[in-house]
C-alpha cells in the first residue's frame, strides 16, 4: 500500500481543503456529535410581546414580530467534560445563525464585553471543574429583537412559569409530629387542614434563597428589562451559595464548641476549613469578573436607543448588590481563617502535650539505658579479654610484643622522655629480660 507523505498546508490550502470538504464530503463521513449530550442540555425558547406576556416557543430562531423579542436560553449539563465537547454541543444547537466567533466568545472562559458580529457579548465564565456547586458560568449575546444565554446548570429563577405554580402563594402549616410516633400526614407537600404542609428541609432550602421563585418574576416587556433580569439572577445566585455557605460555617461553628478530640480531628483530618477557603475564594473570583464586565455592559447598553434610562439604573443597583457581596464573602473568609488559626493552635498543644509525656518517660528510662548498656558492655569486654588471655602464653599476658632491636637502648631512651619512663612503651623490656631470665633459670 502506498502511503502519501504529508507537508505542511498553510491557510489558504486549509480554506481551499476546507471547501471541498464542505462540497464534496457526503454527509455520512462527517463526524456529527450531535448526540454527545442528548437529553443532558436543556434548552428553552419564550417570546414575549412587549406589553407583559410571554409564550413559549420553538428553537427555530425566527424573526419576532413588531415589538415582539425573543429569548433562547441554553443550559449545559455540570459534568466533567472539557470546554471542546461544549462548545461542540453548542455549535450543534445554536449553528446557524450563529458563527464559531459567536460559539468561543460564549464558552470561553473568563471575563469577556465586547461587541461580536454586531451583537453585544458578555460573559462571567470562572474556570474550575463543572461539577463543582462553586463553578459559574454566564454569558449572553444580546439584539435589539433577541438574546441567547448559556449558563453551566441551573440558574435559580432565570426562567418563567406560571403564577398558579408557586410554592410561596400557599398558606403553609407545619408537620404535626404524634407522640412516639412518626409525622401524621403521609408523602410529601400536602395540605393538611387549613394550610400547606411544608418540611424542614424545603424550609431549610427557601431559607438560603434571597429571591422569589420563577413564578413571581415579572415579565419584561423589553429587553433591556430582559438583561436585567438576567444579571439579576446572577447575582441572586452568587448570593444563594454565599447565604448557604455562612450557615453552613455557623453549624460547623456550634459543632465545634459541642464537640470533643474526634471531632477536631476528622475536622484536620477531611480538611473542611481549607477547602471551604478554596470555595469562598472561587467565589471572588467570579464577583471579580462581574466587577468587571457589568460596569462595562452598563457603558455599552447606554448608547444603544433601544435600552431603557430606568434599566441602566437598575444595572447600577446590582453592580453596587455585587460589590457589597464581595465584602461579606471577605468576611466569612476572615472567619474561616480564624477558625482555622485556632484548630491549628489546639492541634500544636496535642502535639506540646504528647513531648511533654515523652520527656518525662525519657528522663525515667534514660539513666536506665545508660547503666543498662554500660553494665552490658563491662560485662561483654571481661569476657572477651578473659578467653585472650587464656589463649596467650603465660610470659606474654602481661607483657606487650616490643621490637628486641630497641631492648638495650631503652633505658637511656626512656630517661630522655619528659614523661616518667614507666609510661614509654619501650619500658616493659628490662622488666620483660629479667622475667626470661628467670624462667630460665627456673
Amino acid at each position: 500500500m502506498h502511503i502519501d507523505r504529508e507537508e505542511p498546508v498553510g491557510n489558504v490550502e486549509a480554506e481551499e481543503m476546507d471547501g471541498d470538504l464542505k462540497e464534496d464530503t457526503p454527509l455520512g463521513d462527517i463526524p456529527l456529535y450531535r448526540h454527545r449530550f442528548l437529553g443532558m442540555v436543556r434548552q428553552k425558547a419564550y417570546i414575549f410581546d412587549g406589553d407583559g406576556n410571554y409564550y413559549n416557543k420553538d428553537w427555530d430562531f425566527a424573526e419576532p414580530k413588531e415589538n415582539e423579542f425573543c429569548w433562547y436560553h441554553v443550559e449545559l449539563p455540570k459534568i466533567n467534560q472539557k470546554l471542546p465537547l461544549f462548545a461542540q454541543s453548542l455549535i450543534d444547537i445554536l449553528c446557524p445563525p450563529l458563527k464559531l466567533q459567536d460559539i468561543l466568545s460564549l464558552v470561553s472562559n473568563g471575563p469577556l464585553c465586547s461587541h461580536v458580529n454586531g451583537a453585544l457579548v458578555f460573559r462571567v465564565n470562572s474556570p474550575g471543574p463543572p461539577t463543582s456547586n462553586y463553578t459559574f458560568r454566564l454569558a449572553a449575546r444580546v439584539t435589539e429583537s433577541s438574546v441567547i444565554t448559556v449558563s453551566l446548570g441551573r440558574v435559580p429563577r432565570l426562567g418563567f412559569s406560571p403564577t398558579s405554580k408557586s410554592l410561596l402563594s400557599e398558606i403553609p402549616s407545619v408537620e404535626t409530629y404524634s407522640s412516639g410516633g412518626p409525622p401524621s400526614h403521609n408523602g410529601g407537600d400536602q395540605k393538611e387542614g387549613s394550610g400547606f404542609v411544608i418540611r424542614e428541609h424545603v424550609l431549610e432550602f427557601l431559607l438560603t434563597m434571597n429571591h422569589s421563585e420563577e413564578a413571581d418574576n415579572p415579565v419584561p416587556e423589553s429587553v433591556s428589562n430582559l438583561v436585567v433580569h438576567i444579571i439579576d439572577t446572577h447575582v441572586d445566585h452568587l448570593q444563594d451559595v454565599t447565604t448557604k455557605l455562612e450557615m453552613e460555617l455557623d453549624s460547623v461553628e456550634l459543632e465545634l464548641d459541642k464537640g470533643g478530640f474526634a471531632l477536631k480531628k476528622q475536622m484536620l483530618d477531611d480538611r473542611r476549613f481549607p477547602n471551604m477557603h478554596l470555595n469562598l475564594q472561587r467565589i471572588l473570583q467570579v464577583i471579580a469578573h462581574g466587577e468587571q464586565v457589568f460596569p462595562r455592559v452598563k457603558e455599552k447598553c447606554s448608547s444603544k436607543k433601544w435600552f431603557c434610562s430606568e434599566d441602566i439604573n437598575s444595572l447600577e443597583e446590582l453592580i453596587g448588590r455585587l460589590r457589597r457581596l464581595k465584602e461579606s464573602v471577605g468576611f466569612i473568609a476572615n472567619r474561616v481563617t480564624a477558625i482555622q488559626a485556632g484548630l491549628d493552635s489546639w492541634q500544636a498543644e496535642q502535639i506540646n502535650k504528647k513531648l511533654y509525656y515523652l520527656s518525662f518517660l525519657s528522663i525515667i528510662f534514660l539513666p536506665l539505658s545508660i547503666i543498662t548498656g554500660a553494665r552490658n558492655s563491662l560485662w561483654h569486654e571481661c569476657g572477651r579479654s578473659s578467653m585472650d588471655r587464656a589463649k596467650e602464653p603465660k610470659g606474654e599476658r602481661w607483657f606487650p610484643q616490643c621490637d628486641v632491636s630497641l631492648r638495650g637502648n631503652a633505658s637511656s631512651r626512656s630517661s630522655m622522655l619528659p614523661f616518667p619512663s614507666s609510661l614509654h612503651p619501650y619500658s616493659c623490656l628490662a622488666t620483660k629480660d629479667g622475667f626470661e631470665k628467670k624462667l630460665v633459670s627456673q
